[in-house]
């Protein structure tokens, strides 16, 4: 069975014409099998990167879409008087605290100062008679400690200093057998 027709022109080439058949894939294996083989990697990044941008910039519209439609709603001009109230009165509190924290500051520098004022008159005056100055501060605080202080201390029992008051680990001397030398310069023995 031929299936091929031939159909003659009058006077012109004879063409023919096959009738269309079951027709497969087989032409986009030879064609797209090479590409993908050759550029399957960079084909995969470039869907994967496609992909990614895509997810990105919808977020970013409906994220706009939310802001856009929250700021063009109409607010009760009630609430936003009452919320900037609220606001300034927290403010005014914040500040208020800060404030009497800063005086409290000032006061206790002016008392700190006026002390040390004090101990410097104290000592020019005990100078100035002639006697050696003991501040309060440390005679205040050594009767304190001794008044606190529940534990007795024990006296110190004489102890053999480790090494004499005139030894010197540079000089070299006092050591004995293990004396540090510096090796001999110049090549190892051996030659003429």
């Amino acid at each position: 069975m031929d299936d091929d027709v031939t159909i003659e022109d009058e006077g012109g080439p004879e063409i023919q014409k096959t009738p269309l058949g079951n027709q497969d894939l087989s032409f986009l294996q030879q064609t797209v099998g090479p590409l993908v083989a050759e550029y399957g990697w960079y084909l995969l990044f470039m869907c994967v990167g496609v992909y990614l941008v895509v997810q990105h910039l919808s977020k970013r519209r409906v994220s706009q879409g939310q802001s856009s439609s929250a700021s063009g709603a109409v607010q009760d001009p009630n609430a936003v008087v009452r919320r900037q109230e609220a606001l300034e009165a927290s403010r005014r509190r914040m500040q208020e605290e800060l404030d009497a924290k800063a005086a409290l500051f000032r006061l206790k520098q002016q008392q700190l100062e006026e002390e040390k004022r004090q101990q410097k008159i104290e000592m020019y005056d005990s100078m100035k008679e002639g006697r050696s100055y003991r501040g309060k501060s440390k005679t205040a605080q050594n009767t304190e400690e001794a008044s606190t202080s529940t534990t007795v201390l024990k006296p110190k029992t004489d102890k053999k200093p480790l090494r004499s008051s005139g030894f010197n680990p540079l000089s070299g001397e006092g050591g004995g057998s293990c004396a540090w030398r510096p090796g001999r310069r110049g090549p190892s023995a051996g030659g003429g």
